[in-house]
């Protein structure tokens, strides 16, 4: 027998099914990735959110039993200056907590980073 008759063609790059096959595999772990991200991302804000709520409620419920026993304690001599002293200090506590907000705000990561390192190193691996 002849070599060449028995030896298989000559293969011309990968076949379309393997390349859709190849992309859809591709595709399937960033869709996973992305999902499973959005699953933590909604689970981690509710936990958030509430916990946020309580601290506000505790919060003010301490801010006004105080402020009112600091009223009824100094009622009789410097009612003005204690209400326009809480007053200062209520606002400085406002600004420092705005400012805060605003700082973590625009310092805050991507959301999504994963996904997008992946879909980076996925371009770098298939584009020459």
């Amino acid at each position: 027998m002849d070599d060449s008759q028995t030896a298989a063609p000559p293969s011309r790059g990968p076949s379309p099914r393997r390349l859709a096959g190849a992309l859809l595999g591709l595709v399937h772990g960033h869709v996973a990735l992305f999902s499973e991200e959005i699953r933590e991302q909604q689970a981690r804000t509710v936990a958030l959110l509430i916990l946020t709520g309580l601290c506000v409620l505790f919060g003010l419920l301490l801010i006004v039993g105080l402020s009112a026993a600091l009223l009824i304690l100094f009622w009789d001599s410097y009612r003005f200056w204690v209400i326009s002293l809480l007053c200062l200090f209520y606002a400085l506590g406002l600004l420092g907590c705005a400012a805060s907000l605003v700082q973590r705000m625009r310092t805050a990561p991507a959301p999504f980073s994963a996904s997008l390192e992946e879909l980076a190193r996925d371009r770098e691996q298939l584009l020459p």
